[in-house]
């Protein structure tokens, strides 16, 4: 046994967490795993701002404690009933991976196990009718408001990039979308005509087959514009994980857990991961994006993809994307 139950009935609990904003700023949380998992854990989750107890059964003044759970389902049942007591006791209490998502502003994706996918209902987007009808709307709205300025600035850069190089305006390529069904995404083209001779490449931060105009409509987002056209169409969304072509795919799942939950949404024309992380063309990047690419999905709301498309202007405007 972990604890005794007449020390657990003698404390007093007085104050409890008021709010989860609360919790999200202590120094330290105490972490119940299955045995042997102590090390990985503390391997996985090197965050430095908070400090990690794992596996200390013998804390009894539990009161405005962080305690956290993985893998609860392989735990004992004296271990189970602990983490019971530790709520009565005022202690606030959740899944390891779901406290991570709000401290950290990200999914740490290597702690992930199914559990975590199969409670729906903490999935909005995926749902509530009325968050997808939402969406729609901001979707075709967006669409409409970005028309405006798109049309101009797209006449001028088909001038352009008929003008550099040979070959034509648009780019259209399959991608991996919702459901894991296939469709055209629509580009203006930034590179060669004969960029992809030798087969499928990662595109890279100073690629060589990228043309001067390439350069900065890539830089610029540009070259996304055509997009909008997926949006009406209904195969893609303002906001969303990025879609990739399944020749990457499959290779990126063999190294990344749950890589294709990402096709539970629809893929976006920029997305959480775009306004977060750096460009970067590697597996390791890859993971980087997949961790905000699972964040927004379980944690969307009209808000944040409102957020990121104030974001994504100042990400463009200060030259900060690709």
């Amino acid at each position: 046994m972990f604890y005794n139950n007449d020390k657990f009935k003698a404390i007093k609990v007085t104050n409890r967490f008021k709010s989860r904003s609360e919790a999200l700023k202590q120094k330290v949380i105490y972490v119940y795993c299955p045995k042997g998992m102590e090390n990985t854990i503390g391997q996985i989750v090197d965050d430095y701002s908070f400090d990690m107890v794992v596996n200390d059964y013998t804390i009894t003044d539990l009161n405005k404690k962080v305690v956290c759970h993985y893998s609860a389902s392989d735990l004992t049942k004296e271990q189970r009933h602990y983490l019971v007591v530790a709520t009565e006791l005022g202690a606030w209490v959740e899944p390891l991976v779901s406290y991570l998502d709000s401290r950290l502003g990200y999914t740490e994706v290597k702690l992930l196990h199914s559990s975590y996918f199969l409670h729906q209902k903490a999935f909005s987007i995926l749902s509530t009718k009325r968050t997808q009808y939402a969406k729609r709307v901001v979707d075709i709205l967006a669409a409409l408001l970005l028309s405006i300025v798109a049309l101009p600035i797209g006449l001028l850069t088909a001038l352009a990039i008929k003008l550099e190089s040979p070959g034509g305006v648009f780019y259209k390529q399959k991608r991996t979308g919702q459901y894991n069904e296939e469709f055209e995404v629509i580009k203006f083209r930034s590179m060669r005509n004969d960029a992809e001779k030798s087969g499928a490449q990662w595109a890279s931060k100073n690629d060589a087959r990228v043309t001067k105009v390439g350069n900065f409509i890539r830089k610029t987002r540009i070259d996304e514009l055509p997009q909008i056209i997926n949006i009406f169409k209904g195969e893609m969304s303002i906001v969303g994980p990025r879609p990739e072509r399944e020749v990457f795919i499959e290779e990126l799942e063999k190294e990344i857990p749950y890589y294709r939950f990402r096709h539970a949404v629809k893929p976006g024309v920029t997305g959480l991961a775009q306004v977060c992380y750096p460009y970067g063309a590697s597996v390791e990047d890859a993971v980087w994006k997949h961790k905000y690419d699972i964040y927004y999905i379980k944690h969307h709301s009209t808000y944040l993809d409102i957020k990121i498309l104030f974001k994504t202007v100042k990400v463009v405007l200060f030259g900060m994307g690709r």
